[in-house]
């Protein structure tokens, strides 16, 4: 049997060593099976996502220099399979669909992402700054660690993100008008937005675990912002 390099000191702990010079941390484990999840119905599912130290090391890739569509999908694919290769496991992805993979109904079946006030997903050390870049499925259902537990907005008692939004785009009290979002990024008010990065996500407290810089930020916002304005 080819086991995980590994095994015998906890499969997440062992993959976090290696993903860390990658700028890549575990957010969240479960096993599919008992957890009644989407996808693979049995092994185990270790999630990756981009940590404080991802941009840094994404920034002087390859991928990030050559000019080529999608730089930090091809990013992903290079490093999660080599992760995959060397602890025996198969890389999934949540972006080259369709299909997708259902990374949503993983990342709330690991017990460490939840619903937050305003609807997207709120994780309990990177708050809503998620960026999951890919996960390892094992064919074997390895120990892992506890959920965490209970959601960080049950003891946010301001929940700012609620009222981080400068145009109300993202409220808490009514679904997310992504149409007032593109508009207000279009105004010279919305350029802090569009360079800095989604206020409301900003606002949230434990988004500070992220470490997300500015340059990051703006990556992501202009691949939100410029498909909005393809013809």
């Amino acid at each position: 049997m080819n086991l995980p390099r590994g095994h015998r000191f906890g499969i997440e702990r062992r993959i976090a060593e290696d993903a860390a010079p990658h700028g890549l941390i575990v957010m969240g484990a479960l096993h599919p099976g008992r957890a009644q999840a989407k996808g693979p119905d049995s092994g185990t599912l270790v999630l990756l996502g981009a940590g404080p130290g991802f941009w840094p090391v994404y920034a002087a890739s390859q991928e990030a220099a050559d000019g080529a569509p999608d730089p930090v999908d091809r990013w992903s694919v290079r490093v999660i399979g080599a992760l995959a290769r060397d602890h025996a496991a198969r890389a999934l992805f949540p972006f080259g669909g369709p299909p997708y993979q259902p990374f949503i109904d993983w990342a709330l079946k690991s017990g460490r992402a939840f619903p937050s006030p305003v609807g997207m997903l709120v994780h309990d050390t990177v708050g809503l700054m998620i960026s999951y870049r890919g996960a390892l499925h094992f064919e074997t259902e390895w120990p892992i660690g506890a959920a965490a537990a209970p959601s960080p907005c049950e003891t946010c008692a301001d929940r700012p993100c609620t009222t981080g939004c400068p145009v109300g785009a993202l409220s808490g009290h009514a679904p997310y008008d992504l149409a007032l979002c593109h508009d207000f990024l279009d105004t010279g008010a919305g350029q802090d937005c569009l360079t800095h990065g989604c206020a409301a996500r900003r606002a949230c407290p434990v988004s500070a675990g992220a470490g997300r810089g500015q340059a990051q930020s703006a990556h992501h916002m202009k691949a939100f912002h410029d498909p909005w304005h393809e013809p």
